[in-house]
């Protein structure tokens, strides 16, 4: 039976095997949720970096760009890490540069082992978990937390995506457990389980309460990003 793990923050990545593993990454408040809403809405392409240089060559070398540092825009580029920024009709059809204080980053450090990279997000909840039904690997799934600790949001849509595949992969490690039980104490209401989150009230004191919101709602969309090469396309 094939095995679901969760990672509670990059920085224990090494502790974990990818060699047979899909690996779904989350960075719920908002990077991931930014991925899905974009190639929902028509964007070609989105190009994950670890850092502001990259961005800005790829930028130099006309792709939009979007740079968030401390959940904040970077100044010179085009787009920030809200998801509402991608639903710009402007953006049909483009090739976005991305980059992160979390998720791109996380991103960049599971690229080089995993079987694939996928993009998770309560967004396309379902979606993703009918893909990994049908795939003959384990998954991990890598929550970007932040800056190397855990976060309650990353951890919770671990536990929603556990939930969703528990009848076929078995859960045995104690951080998908721990993943697991914190969605099942709080899947009746996400807004009231994260509100008093680290990144919450980061979100809050920039004015960003609608992005919390909107991140929490699942199944809003059908596609499920994918790494190809060093660039997300929706497999759908």
């Amino acid at each position: 039976m094939k095995q679901l793990d969760v990672c509670l923050t990059p920085d224990l990545l090494h502790l974990h095997k990818l060699d047979n593993s899909i690996v779904v990454v989350a960075d719920i408040f908002r990077a991931t949720s930014c991925m899905v809403t974009g190639l929902a809405y028509g964007v070609k392409s989105i190009t994950p970096v670890a850092s502001i240089e990259e961005c800005k060559f790829l930028q130099d070398k006309g792709f939009i760009a979007a740079a968030e540092r401390d959940a904040r825009k970077v100044e010179g580029f085009d787009l920030d890490n809200s998801p509402f920024s991608y639903m710009n009709e402007r953006l049909i059809g483009s090739q976005i540069a991305m980059t992160t204080t979390n998720g791109t980053l996380s991103i960049a450090k599971a690229k080089s082992s995993a079987v694939k990279v996928m993009i998770g997000s309560f967004l396309n909840l379902g979606a993703l978990a009918n893909l990994l039904k049908s795939e003959p690997y384990d998954v991990l799934v890598l929550c970007a937390g932040w800056k190397g600790r855990p976060n309650l949001e990353d951890t919770l849509f671990a536990g929603a995506l556990a939930d969703a595949l528990k009848d076929q992969f078995m859960l045995l490690e104690d951080g998908t457990l721990m993943a697991h039980r914190l969605y099942e104490q709080g899947k009746g209401n996400l807004l009231a389980s994260v509100s008093n989150s680290s990144h919450v009230r980061r979100l809050q004191r920039l004015g960003i309460q609608k992005d919390i919101s909107y991140c929490l709602q699942k199944d809003l969309y059908d596609i499920v990003p994918v790494l190809r090469g060093n660039t997300l396309v929706s497999m759908n």
